[in-house]
């Protein structure tokens, strides 16, 4: 795939097979080329993994959406697969900067991106019902408008926020889906009925499920029997690479080398990163 139509039909088409397939989520341009080594179809972003990469915090504001997009771009670059966006709320309360933000997505060779109803603000933390649906109707818009497939998954980030409240989960995904998302997607999922009440209530849209969480214990095959189209892995693979550091430099702290040795060997990560 050479040109952004190409991936961007790809990417499409990877949501209307049959089947569940992965998306992992690279934070840099060299993890993005070892999980196209590995053969995965596509790629998405995750704003918590470069937050960590900045030394900085996630979903609290500190990552701009100039530094986003940045590092969206190094990994779209990186290889020619397809690559989707954590876009967070848009980086703006109001569905113009949604729209702004889809258009900018888009400008840097991006297929796919997700919108939440995610504010960043502690004390109101999920936007009101209305304006959340005004947000992804917009972004929609602008996504359907482009000259490409651009994917646009609509985010309910309820659970993940203290709000153990699946029906108003589903009431937002379904008017989601109403306004037009292409993807729609819940973190925070972790139980067979949860995710069997939220295929039931978009179907046919597919459905995205956030893995990697020891709450969750539902396996690939068990999620693609649900009917869940896509799984993402969110920070993830970001938190096992820095977890394998944080251990070799604590015992390394404490006199000790032996997990220090534990790590690739430099030939043979020299040679995945070899034009």
């Amino acid at each position: 795939m050479t040109t952004q139509r190409e991936r961007g039909l790809a990417f499409q088409a990877l949501h209307r097979r049959d089947g569940l397939f992965v998306l992992p989520n690279p934070w840099d341009a060299g993890s993005a080329k070892m999980l196209a080594g590995l053969g995965f179809e596509a790629l998405a972003t995750t704003s918590a993994g470069l937050a960590f990469a900045l030394g900085r915090c996630d979903a609290e504001g500190e990552v701009s959406r100039e530094e986003a997009l940045a590092n969206a771009r190094a990994i779209v670059e990186a290889t020619p697969l397809p690559v989707a966006a954590d876009l967070e709320n848009g980086y703006g309360d109001a569905p113009e900067d949604c729209v702004a933000t889809i258009r900018l997505a888009a400008s840097i060779g991006l297929v796919g991106g997700s919108i939440e109803d995610a504010s960043g603000r502690p004390d109101a933390p999920i936007y009101p019902f209305e304006l959340a649906v005004e947000r992804v109707r917009a972004a929609v818009q602008a996504a359907h408008s482009l000259e490409f497939p651009f994917t646009l998954a609509a985010r309910a980030e309820n659970l993940l926020h203290g709000r153990d409240d699946l029906d108003d989960t589903i009431r937002r995904l379904v008017a989601f889906a109403e306004a037009g998302a292409d993807v729609l997607y819940a973190p925070g999922l972790t139980t067979r009925e949860q995710i069997d009440a939220v295929v039931r209530a978009v179907a046919p849209r597919p459905v995205n499920v956030l893995v990697g969480s020891p709450a969750l214990q539902l396996s690939l095959s068990e999620l693609a029997e649900l009917g869940v189209k896509r799984v993402s892995l969110g920070s993830s693979l970001a938190r096992v690479a820095y977890g394998a550091f944080f251990h070799a430099a604590t015992e390394l702290a404490s006199g000790h080398l032996e997990a220090t040795q534990e790590g690739m060997p430099f030939a043979r990560l020299n040679a995945l990163f070899r034009r």
